[in-house]
């Protein structure tokens, strides 16, 4: 629970990890806004999206 709910300061590397993250997430992002007709899937579809990089950014600072 404490590692949970503790800031984790940038190990060396980790920086270029989240960008590396976010620059494929934004990638997709953008594939999605192109294919998908706006709808509720398509806000939904790029709010997961936006999750996923949060957890997984979430998923190297923790461990």
């Amino acid at each position: 629970m404490e590692n949970n709910f503790t800031y984790h300061a940038p190990k060396p590397g980790q920086p270029d990890t989240y960008e590396a993250i976010r620059e494929k997430a934004k990638e997709l992002a953008y594939l999605i806004d192109e294919l998908v007709p706006n709808s509720r899937e398509k806000s939904l579809a790029q709010t997961k999206l936006e999750e996923a990089v949060m957890w997984a950014n979430a998923g190297v600072a923790r461990n």
